[in-house]
């Protein structure tokens, strides 16, 4: 197969050249107020509402799902897309509850609300699993699957790719979120344009390999002739059943999974906590019309791919370095086929969809550890003009540690989309217990957060690896233990919000804050029934 060449260059480093110097306009046009930690963490009052929903998706929309869901399309089929859409859903409901609430409270950072709700040690705590988290599986595997798609595509040492995008990342992201939430507008035109490129070309090609032509007649075949690829819902016995257990992403897991990653997280919340209650809830919305697209984008192309390899195609190709079979090359492959030119925008989709999600990534790495650890523990009286020059030292310091850590986290075993959900599935239920706990219960207290925290994490651990006694938890779902971490955890709070007095620090909360914009509930309502008529019609 074909590498980039000339032309395919080209029309990358137009990409590159124009998110690099719309990011150095934003950066020198707002240079005099980055002396503040506010501005350069949340861009208070910058981001327009399109801003924040085109930064939302760029964020989130990285290498785990253009290569790891493309991976997984080629496994299961459109079921992987239940993370896309159910996220659609889950977006509205942030929205409409959550987002009032951080805004009405000043909330800057998670662990800031943790402190305002529980006490400083609850915040400490989760602070560091955060940093944890986000540096040891988000950052290392955004980086890993997107210089291996990088390498496999250009031709390039797999470790040149991956300081490549690291330093990419550092230039947008030192610029602070102002530059991150405008430049994400152009990395999700570049992802969106050339995402549906990329699946135009491959269903296309499947038409071809039947001896038709069209990209109705192409889907029209793959629904037909792998049938058992177009399901949402897998009913026990299904291979796919461990991955995703049947209602559960109706009515189970994957609602804590999201609401988890979309509400309580401060990698996706940071974009919207800086702007007022209007924006943020149009730029929501926004997110979430995007993200039914998504699938189409990041799971279809995988379909494809898989409707080639049964038809003989790249058969060595989807072979890994070990020389076994490795469904996370199904993308990079893919795009292999494309045309001169068309390959190099495909290219630049990808290559933004990583940097645009490290990007975000570090800078929530930076907000953390800069707002919620150094400054009250270690610097109380440092200046924001100092406190920013430490924020920019944690972004590098934690891409030198991603790029030293990724090759030694066996993120290719399980395909990168399916080790990143694992391995955040251990902390998931225990952090959304202690978030919607200290919502809406006032007599919930740090006793309990600590519990769902610590306890939730250990529990879903040892579930994990089997040690639990009273099951065995290897035939269990993970969807399935995230749910009964998460019950355990609201039934532990619940019985010591009861038994120990409470600190007292319920929110400032007023049931007209709920309340939504005519054009904002419209929108809503479009946004459910469209994930109703698609469960419904790919059952």
């Amino acid at each position: 197969m074909q590498k980039l060449q000339t032309l395919d260059y080209l029309v990358f480093l137009f990409y590159f050249i124009i998110v690099a110097g719309y990011g150095y306009w934003i950066y020198n046009k707002k240079k005099s107020a980055q002396t503040s930690t506010k501005d350069f963490f949340l861009a208070e009052g910058s981001l327009t509402w399109w801003a924040i929903g085109a930064s939302l998706i760029a964020s989130n929309i990285s290498a785990e799902q253009m290569i790891g869901m493309s991976g997984n399309g080629f496994s299961m089929g459109l079921g992987i897309s239940t993370y896309e859409w159910m996220a659609a859903a889950t977006l509205i409901i942030v929205a409409v509850f959550f987002m009032p609430i951080y805004l009405k409270n000043n909330i800057s950072t998670m662990p800031q609300f943790l402190s305002q709700r529980y006490n400083k040690t609850v915040s400490l705590i989760m602070a560091i699993f955060w940093l944890l988290l986000y540096i040891m599986v988000n950052l290392t595997s955004i980086l890993y699957l997107g210089a291996l798609a990088v390498s496999g595509i250009s031709g390039l040492d797999f470790y040149t790719c991956m300081v490549f995008l690291a330093v990419f990342a550092i230039i947008i992201t030192i610029g602070g979120m102002k530059v991150i939430g405008f430049t994400d507008v152009i990395q999700v035109f570049f992802l969106v344009i050339g995402g549906l490129a990329a699946t135009y070309l491959a269903v296309t090609l499947v038409s071809e390999k039947y001896g038709m032509e069209g990209l109705a007649t192409g889907f029209k075949l793959m629904t037909q002739n792998h049938d058992d690829h177009f399901h949402m819902i897998y009913p026990k016995g299904n291979p796919n059943y461990m991955s995703l257990p049947g209602l559960t992403v109706l009515f189970g897991g994957m609602w804590i999974v999201n609401l988890n990653y979309w509400g309580c997280n401060q990698y996706i919340t940071q974009r919207a906590l800086g702007a007022d209650l209007n924006t943020a809830r149009n730029g929501l919305l926004f997110a979430a019309f995007l993200k039914l697209l998504m699938p189409v984008i990041v799971t279809l192309p995988g379909i494809a791919a898989y409707a080639l390899y049964q038809k003989g195609m790249f058969q060595q190709e989807m072979l890994g370095a070990d020389g076994t079979f490795n469904q996370d090359r199904a993308y990079p492959v893919l795009l292999n086929l494309l045309p001169v030119g068309l390959k190099g925008l495909s290219f630049a989709a990808l290559t933004a969809a990583v940097v645009a999600s490290l990007a975000g990534k570090a800078n929530s790495i930076s907000t953390i550890f800069t707002l919620d650890v150094f400054r009250p523990y270690f610097a109380k009286d440092m200046s924001e003009k100092k406190l920013v020059v430490i924020g920019r030292i944690v972004i590098v310091i934690s891409m030198i540690l991603a790029i030293v850590i990724s090759p030694f986290m066996g993120i290719e075993k399980k395909g990168g989309f399916q080790f990143i959900q694992e391995m955040t599935g251990l902390l998931s239920p225990g952090i959304f217990a202690t978030f919607i706990m200290g919502f809406f219960w006032k007599k919930t207290n740090s006793a309990g957060a600590f519990f769902a925290i610590v306890g939730g994490f250990l529990i879903a651990l040892s579930m994990h690896n089997n040690w639990l006694p009273g099951a065995d938890w290897t035939t269990v779902p993970f969807l399935d233990r995230m749910g009964w971490v998460f019950v355990i955890c609201v039934a532990v709070m619940f019985v010591l919000g009861l038994a120990l007095p409470s600190e007292n620090k319920g929110l400032e909360i007023d049931t007209a804050m709920f309340k939504t914009s005519k054009s904002f509930a419209i929108g809503a309502t479009i946004v459910i029934l469209t994930i109703v008529f698609l469960y419904t019609y790919f059952w």
